[in-house]
């Protein structure tokens, strides 16, 4: 039976950890221990927040499992394969699945009654026969009960607080049934408002941590910037920036909006537009989740998988899902997904979403939608960031249907863009503007292409390969480790573990010249080399 459990029971107070476990016939509760022990400390974890030890429940008597459950001092759960077969798992194994009826123990029984995947199935170190792990672990987390609970259109249905037996709106309710279950995420899980300046800020380190081109603003910027500093004294007008803006993506002005950066417009789609389930497409930037939450909304998250490369299965946007937020290319994947594939989501009474704040850094931005009025409920965000080292001066831009855009405007207060950013909006629409930036576009392409040629060096790192970004997402095992030692070598790396749908094996790299990115490699080395029982290179 689902949720039977076996041992002592803690209090549960601040305890928010599940430790999915599965584990051979004649696993000793050392190995079993050691291994939750080992995989809690590489995450930096305290054991003393674990909640529960959960598996199979025809693993229920195993001595190793419960061993190691009595040492924690926390009762062990089981689940019937069937339950767990039906948890969507990140790391499934076809022969597991056929051995016991669900492709991974240990991630499904973490999952089951969770809600956020911590650290992915770790096998026992050194406890290999014939190929298999002899135990695997994984941990999740639950999150606090949220005010509210929802049913499938979205729509609040109580205003009491959510009892800790009862589940928040998610994903696995939002999908039909012809759909693999999904899950959602709430709002006390990742910490959606930690962004790379957090890792460099009053530090002498070199970069990859943040996605702002390095030597920008350029010079003739900066200088078209200063020369607004003497129209200070008057109101902003952005008639002539919006105008610019029209003009670069060959659309009427009223389809234009100008915000204080897409983190203003994110905020603007949360409060001003209609939305009953909005869903978030991930891993991606997550402002756009924190501001809907902020703004009152119950958000169902849809997880890209590693396995699929990060790649978009429109089937997995539930239909009554109304509105849609994605990334493209996405960060932290760089992932570019095909506007075919984009479009498919769109649909009358859906707000398609889709923040291209990278697509200039794409050569010919294929697969842009910003310049298409065809597609209904379209609302394509950008910003001018990343290529014009702008972060400072909060610009960037929204390109909807008029009536969108009057809908936001109207959620804007007075005069929201300042005039130097206006400034700068307007010379980075103009011709020359535009050439350097498809240049840039194009040595980002090579120096990316050299940034994974010397990672696919290290045996220890995966990268995801289809990076279309100025960034590259890679995993390898104790990365916060090796983030640390890169730290201590004059680096800094963003980390992964922030966004839904990563862990904390997961590091994002932001591509550099290759003067840079050997350094960095250098460093990458003596960082591997340094961690125990690692060959290195």
């Amino acid at each position: 039976m689902t949720g039977a459990s076996v041992g002592p029971g803690p209090e549960s107070g601040a305890r928010s950890l599940v430790v999915g476990v599965g584990a051979r016939r004649g696993a000793s509760g050392d190995v079993v221990f050691a291994l939750i022990e080992a995989v809690l400390s590489g995450a930096g974890l305290d054991p003393a927040d674990v909640v529960e030890v959960a598996t199979l429940d025809a693993k229920a008597d195993e001595p190793g499992i419960v061993g190691a459950a009595a040492r924690l001092g926390v009762p062990v759960r089981t689940h019937p394969a069937g339950a767990l077969a039906a948890v969507r798992v990140p790391h499934p194994s076809g022969e597991v699945g056929a051995a016991v009826g669900t492709a991974s123990v240990a991630e499904a029984a973490a999952l089951i009654e969770a809600d956020e995947l911590v650290v992915p199935k770790t096998r026992a170190p050194g406890g290999r026969t014939a190929g298999k792990g002899v135990a695997t672990c994984a941990v999740a987390r639950r999150f606090p009960a949220v005010d509210g609970t929802f049913d499938v259109s979205g729509r609040k249905t109580s205003t009491s607080p959510v009892t800790a037996g009862s589940r928040p709106f998610t994903m696995a309710a939002m999908t039909p049934p012809t759909h693999p279950p999904m899950r959602d995420i709430e709002s006390a899980g990742p910490d959606l408002r930690h962004h790379g300046d957090a890792e460099v800020r009053g530090e002498n380190l070199t970069d990859l941590a943040v996605n702002v081109r390095t030597h920008t603003p350029p010079p003739w910027l900066r200088e078209r910037i200063a020369a607004s500093l003497t129209s200070l004294a008057a109101y902003p007008d952005g008639s002539s920036a919006r105008a610019a803006v029209a003009g670069r993506h060959g659309l009427p002005e009223e389809r234009v909006l100008l915000t204080a950066g897409a983190a203003e417009a994110f905020v603007l789609v949360a409060r001003a537009l209609p939305a009953r389930c909005p869903v978030v497409v991930h891993p991606q930037f997550t402002e756009p989740e924190a501001a809907l939450r902020a703004a009152g909304h119950g958000v169902g998250r849809v997880l890209l998988r590693e396995e699929d490369g990060f790649r978009l299965d429109p089937a997995a946007v539930p239909e009554e899902a109304d509105l849609v937020v994605i990334g493209n290319p996405t960060n932290p994947t760089s992932v570019l997904h095909p506007a075919a594939l984009l479009e498919k989501l769109a649909r009358p009474g859906r707000t398609l979403v889709v923040d291209e704040a990278f697509m200039d850094v794409v050569p010919g931005e294929r697969e842009a939608l910003c310049d298409r009025t065809d597609i209904p409920g379209l609302v394509v965000l950008r910003s001018l960031t990343k290529t014009w080292g702008l972060a400072g001066l909060r610009i960037g831009y929204v390109l909807a249907e008029p009536e969108t855009v009057a809908l936001l405007a109207g959620a804007q207060p007075l005069w929201p863009v300042s005039t130097p950013a206006l400034a700068a909006a307007e010379a980075c629409m103009e011709p020359r503007a535009l050439v350097e930036a498809a240049e840039a576009a194009d040595r980002i392409t090579v120096d990316r292409a050299h940034l994974l040629a010397g990672l696919a060096e290290f045996s220890e790192v995966e990268a995801v390969e289809a990076a279309r970004g100025p960034f590259v997402l890679v995993r390898l095992e104790r990365a916060a480790e090796v983030r640390e030692r890169l730290r201590l070598l004059g680096f800094a790396a963003r980390r992964g573990d922030t966004f839904p749908g990563l862990g904390p094996q997961w590091l994002r790299l932001a591509v550099r010249d290759r003067a840079t990115t050997n350094r960095f490699l250098q460093a990458l080395d003596q960082a591997v080399q340094a961690l125990p029982a690692r060959s290195g290179r």
